[in-house]
């Protein structure tokens, strides 16, 4: 049994791992700020798991919180997946943007330095490849950026390589994600976003669950099948296995991994769209509008790396996302309930 540090843990994507590595037999402590999470995700893991989690309400620039957990704990190893997430509040606020992201993450590894904890795994993004000259992805594309939210995952993929060069025993996984969507089969954990969902698929199960009017679909003359963008949609407990065997990469001994996690398969909006209607058994309503700045046409990934080398590879189609995210937002239509 490890002891694992997972930072942002009662988010989303934190929320499902917190899941895989219990389940594992794992101890886990989840240190989160609950901004953009709930601690109702903690209780919920909880109960799905039948495990206790140590939960720590704190933030990853708190110097001397962190200093405190890695002198407490035998620390051996963290996932890292605390990080602001939104692409159009990242132009608007970038300085908030670079201070969680860029200067939580150096907060981080100098604590775990401290603490003699040399195993992390980097929740990173494809926005890390800009607008793609072509698709698959592979992880030899050159990397680009056009806000700075993706910016800020390219600058901390810069200093882990730095800090590796400088410190060649430490275990350093980086991962891509591509588009996460779908929850956990049981219903009890999903997408909670704050306020108008930025992503395709939670906004679409609010339009479907009667909390939004109708989906807006930005742009539909891109050059692609039906017009609207494409993207790699990957269901969030495919994901969350993916930092498993992240992780036991690393422990194996392979010091520093970049892998794209995705399905490789491209997917565009309306054929999103028309997948959770037969989840949800509704014709939903939809729009046409204008793009919105910085989308690209299509964008999937080549996951045969990781494939290769961490014997991992996505499980779920479409039909189940759409299936499990409909289940989580039939459940919690409003989202987590309010914590006391």
């Amino acid at each position: 049994m490890s002891t694992l540090l997972v930072t942002g843990g009662a988010g989303y994507i934190g929320s499902h791992t917190t899941v895989e590595l219990l389940n594992e037999g794992h101890r886990v402590i989840v240190l989160d700020n609950l901004c953009n999470s709930s601690q109702a995700s903690i209780a919920a893991v909880q109960r799905l798991t039948n495990r206790e989690i140590e939960f720590v309400e704190g933030d990853i620039r708190n110097d001397e919180l962190l200093a405190q957990l890695f002198a407490t704990n035998r620390i051996d190893g963290v996932v890292h997946f605390a990080g602001l997430k939104a692409v159009g509040e990242s132009v608007s606020q970038p300085l908030r943007y670079y201070q969680n992201n860029v200067q939580g993450t150096l907060s981080l590894l100098q604590a775990m330095a401290s603490g003699q904890c040399q195993n992390i795994v980097f929740s990173s993004s494809a926005t890390v490849y800009g607008d793609p000259a072509s698709v698959p992805i592979d992880e030899g594309f050159p990397t680009s950026t056009t806000n700075p939210y993706g910016q800020s995952k390219l600058i901390v993929e810069e200093i882990l390589r730095d800090f590796h060069k400088a410190n060649p025993s430490w275990g350093i996984s980086i991962l891509r994600y591509f588009n996460p969507v779908g929850a956990h089969i049981s219903g009890q954990i999903g997408e909670d976003p704050n306020g108008i969902p930025n992503n395709l698929m939670p906004y679409i199960a609010q339009v479907a669950v009667g909390k939004r009017p109708h989906l807006r679909v930005f742009g539909n003359d891109y050059d692609t099948p039906d017009g609207t963008g494409v993207r790699d949609y990957i269901h969030v407990v495919d994901l969350a296995r993916g930092h498993l065997k992240a992780l036991q990469h690393i422990a194996g001994g392979n010091r520093l991994s970049i892998h794209n996690l995705g399905t490789g398969i491209g997917y565009s909006v309306l054929d999103t769209l028309q997948a959770f209607e037969v989840a949800c058994g509704k014709t939903l309503n939809y729009e046409f509008t204008d793009r919105r700045p910085g989308d690209v046409a299509s964008c999937y990934a080549d996951p045969k790396l990781a494939r290769e080398e961490l014997d991992w590879s996505a499980e779920f189609d479409l039909a189940q996302m759409c299936e499990d995210a409909w289940r989580w937002q039939s459940n919690f239509p409003d989202g987590f309930p309010p914590t006391s």
